[in-house]
């Protein structure tokens, strides 16, 4: 079953993307969600002259995107928590707690653009994230877990 997005589905595309997908995802999730609508040949028509209009428009939201990468790129970004030996972490690091440093550096992101390599983190170390400023852009960062003082 091919259908036209309407919006971000994580795991499957971005909004105005054709995919194909199982009868039964398509028919009793995204249809009824309001994600997604059947790709009919006219509606195929439609999204080609949306696409084509909105493209000007994306251009400046792209650029936009692109400066904030670059200020990423020079951010150190340390995040202190508790360790015991060896390094091990009481706990873990998450895409949360990385929003949270970014967010006292002055950036204001949902947590849900941002993906650690990995997964949850559980060790002292250097560590990388993705974090995706737009369908187009996708700036890697590279954080530090260290030992808190306390």
């Amino acid at each position: 079953m091919e259908l036209i997005l309407k919006n971000d589905v994580p795991n499957l595309g971005f909004k105005d993307d054709i995919v194909s997908v199982k009868n039964g995802y398509g028919r009793n999730f995204l249809i009824p969600q309001g994600l997604a609508v059947l790709a009919t040949s006219s509606s195929k028509k439609v999204l080609a002259e949306n696409i084509k209009q909105r493209e000007f428009k994306d251009k400046k939201i792209i650029d936009e995107a692109n400066k904030i990468a670059k200020k990423l790129e020079k951010l150190e970004i340390k995040i202190s928590a508790k360790s015991g030996t060896g390094g091990k972490l009481f706990g873990s690091i998450s895409n949360a707690d990385l929003n949270n440093e970014l967010t006292n550096a002055g950036f204001e992101f949902d947590k849900k653009i941002i993906k650690v390599q990995g997964g949850t983190i559980k060790r002292l170390g250097t560590y990388s994230a993705s974090v995706r400023l737009h369908r187009d852009v996708v700036n890697e960062i590279s954080f530090e877990v260290i030992k808190s003082q306390e």
